[in-house]
């Protein structure tokens, strides 16, 4: 596959430039993993602007730091520049681009349209083949009565193997851009303890981003964490429910005590708090520090996760009532979506901070190892 070309950009030109006053200054240095990565470049090349965008959290510690921050003539605002440029990213590296490009600036529309479509054509396709979706179905194989599971699971490996197939691309391409040295065990480690315990959101100074003008708060790295480890524990749900179906020979629906229903019902409840709270502190946010763009991708992924969680939480609870057809439809009619959409949204950007990190730490090891060969020496 052929590598991806990285003209400059007026993103890039832009963090260019920023990023040239930030290494003549040298105020932030110890301020977070970005500027500690930016320290070991005396120039930047477009590949290295875009590393140094996806290891920004965007905490905006430094741009209430800067003594160039607007109004300041040279109007340096860290943030929005990275975030302008990570943004650019996620279309440049992405695979196939063209659905990147809509979704990077039509985040909540095109989610939401993509959603209603698919639960739309469920519906209409149970509706005209005669079944009636308003009757209860109760007992083991209940949710395989309103769609058959042959369909079911075609339709979910087909749209999940597309995206995770998208991700390993764009991913690949984006590794094969940003890499400086061979991969290490230690930055693979410490890169991934960075972005699973989410420790760059704690503003430089451990006390969190600045929710509000200078006002610190671990609040945005809380509801982050509710996020991901809501997302990761329905996902740990699916998996378990594949084990009990195909090897244990139990259908669902599973009883509310079951392993897959548990950990679902945790997942759901973490990506209510999660997206929930995150979508109240972007209110609190300074608008300063914010892209336009950024926010609208973000709320379409937010906004996704929210009615898959609703609508998921109350299939659980109506599962043996009338209401259990239509909730299905339109649950796995945006679990499609998403599933879709997700190489070409916000979602994508995990891949590539995770990504950015080891390469940072990676670095970190490579001194390390230098400082103890010239020890023994």
């Amino acid at each position: 596959m052929s590598e991806v070309i990285t003209p400059p950009s007026p993103a890039s030109d832009e963090a260019l430039r920023v990023l040239q006053v930030c290494n003549a200054c040298r105020y932030c240095e110890g301020l977070c993993a970005t500027f500690k990565s930016m320290t070991e470049r005396r120039d930047f090349a477009t590949t290295d602007l875009d590393h140094l965008a996806n290891v920004c959290h965007n905490c905006s510690a430094c741009f209430y730091d800067c003594q160039y921050a607007p109004p300041h003539e040279f109007a340096i605002n860290v943030p929005v520049a990275l975030t302008e440029l990570r943004l650019e990213t996620y279309q440049r590296y992405a695979w196939p681009a063209g659905l990147a490009r809509v979704l990077a600036r039509h985040g909540v529309l095109a989610v939401s349209l993509m959603g209603t479509g698919l639960a739309a054509v469920l519906l209409a396709a149970v509706a005209l083949s005669g079944d009636s979706l308003l009757v209860s179905h109760t007992g083991p194989g209940a949710f395989y009565q309103v769609m058959g599971h042959g369909v079911m699971v075609v339709v979910a490996l087909a749209t999940f193997g597309f995206s995770l197939c998208a991700m390993l691309v764009s991913g690949r391409r984006y590794w094969r851009a940003i890499r400086t040295r061979p991969p290490t065990w230690q930055g693979w480690r410490r890169g991934l303890g960075a972005a699973l315990s989410l420790e760059n959101l704690d503003g430089g100074h451990g006390l969190g981003c600045e929710v509000a003008e200078q006002q610190p708060s671990q609040l945005r790295r809380t509801f982050h964490h509710f996020t991901m480890w809501g997302f990761l524990l329905c996902f740990a749900a699916t998996l378990v429910a594949t084990l009990y179906h195909y090897v244990l020979g139990e259908v669902a629906p599973y009883a509310f005590t079951s392993w897959p229903v548990v950990l679902g019902t945790l997942g759901g409840l973490g990506l209510i708090v999660g997206p929930l709270g995150l979508l109240w502190v972007k209110t609190r946010m300074d608008p300063q520090v914010l892209s336009g763009a950024q926010v609208s991708m973000d709320n379409g992924l937010l906004a996704s996760l929210l009615f898959i969680s609703i609508t998921g939480l109350l299939l659980l609870v109506l599962r043996e009532t009338p209401a259990m057809g239509v909730l299905l439809l339109i649950h796995l009619g945006f679990v499609f979506a998403l599933f879709i959409t997700l190489p070409y949204g916000k979602f994508v950007h995990g891949l590539y901070r995770v990504l950015a990190l080891v390469e940072v730490h990676k670095v970190v090891s490579h001194k390390t190892r230098e400082g103890q060969y010239r020890e023994k020496l």
